[in-house]
Protein backbone atom coordinates (compact mmCIF):
# COMPACT_ATOMS: atom_id res chain seq x y z
CA UNK A 1 0.00 0.00 0.00
CA UNK A 2 1.71 3.25 -0.75
CA UNK A 3 1.73 6.23 1.59
CA UNK A 4 -0.60 8.06 -0.23
CA UNK A 5 -3.47 5.49 -0.09
CA UNK A 6 -2.57 4.90 3.95
CA UNK A 7 -2.90 8.92 4.29
CA UNK A 8 -5.79 8.80 2.53
CA UNK A 9 -7.42 6.31 4.60
CA UNK A 10 -6.44 7.67 8.05
CA UNK A 11 -8.10 10.95 6.52
CA UNK A 12 -11.33 9.11 6.06
CA UNK A 13 -11.19 7.91 9.90
CA UNK A 14 -9.90 11.29 11.23
CA UNK A 15 -13.12 13.14 9.42
CA UNK A 16 -15.48 10.12 9.93
CA UNK A 17 -18.53 10.74 11.90
CA UNK A 18 -17.36 8.84 15.28
CA UNK A 19 -21.01 7.52 15.33
CA UNK A 20 -20.40 5.50 11.94
CA UNK A 21 -17.23 4.50 13.31
CA UNK A 22 -18.82 3.50 16.55
CA UNK A 23 -21.61 1.49 15.51
CA UNK A 24 -20.54 -0.44 12.27
CA UNK A 25 -19.79 -4.11 13.11
CA UNK A 26 -16.15 -5.24 12.03
CA UNK A 27 -17.03 -6.61 8.53
CA UNK A 28 -19.03 -3.46 7.53
CA UNK A 29 -16.71 -0.95 8.75
CA UNK A 30 -13.31 -2.84 7.03
CA UNK A 31 -16.42 -2.66 4.01
CA UNK A 32 -17.03 0.58 4.69
CA UNK A 33 -13.47 2.59 4.80
CA UNK A 34 -12.50 0.29 1.68
CA UNK A 35 -15.12 2.03 -0.18
CA UNK A 36 -14.43 5.43 1.06
CA UNK A 37 -10.68 4.79 0.03
CA UNK A 38 -11.58 3.54 -3.32
CA UNK A 39 -13.36 6.63 -3.68
CA UNK A 40 -10.60 8.76 -3.83
CA UNK A 41 -8.21 6.62 -5.38
CA UNK A 42 -7.85 3.73 -8.07
CA UNK A 43 -7.09 0.32 -6.08
CA UNK A 44 -6.14 -3.10 -7.93
CA UNK A 45 -7.21 -6.37 -6.62
CA UNK A 46 -3.97 -6.51 -4.82
CA UNK A 47 -4.47 -3.06 -3.32
CA UNK A 48 -7.32 -3.54 -1.64
CA UNK A 49 -6.88 -7.10 -0.47
CA UNK A 50 -3.86 -5.40 0.95
CA UNK A 51 -6.49 -2.91 2.64
CA UNK A 52 -8.63 -5.09 4.12
CA UNK A 53 -6.15 -6.75 6.00
CA UNK A 54 -4.94 -3.33 7.45
CA UNK A 55 -7.78 -1.95 8.42
CA UNK A 56 -8.30 -5.28 10.10
CA UNK A 57 -5.56 -5.25 12.25
CA UNK A 58 -6.08 -1.55 12.92
CA UNK A 59 -9.89 -2.08 14.14
CA UNK A 60 -8.63 -1.34 17.56
CA UNK A 61 -6.85 1.68 17.12
CA UNK A 62 -9.69 2.98 14.85
CA UNK A 63 -12.45 2.60 17.63
CA UNK A 64 -10.17 4.31 20.51
CA UNK A 65 -9.75 7.10 18.25
CA UNK A 66 -13.44 7.44 17.64
CA UNK A 67 -14.48 7.13 21.39
CA UNK A 68 -11.61 9.76 22.62
CA UNK A 69 -13.07 11.76 20.25
CA UNK A 70 -16.81 11.17 21.35
CA UNK A 71 -14.82 12.95 24.47
CA UNK A 72 -13.61 16.03 22.88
Amino acid sequence: MTPTIMRQLWSIVETAQTKTLLQLDDASLVQWLVKQTTKQALLDCQETDFLCMYIQSRLSLIRDIAHERQYL
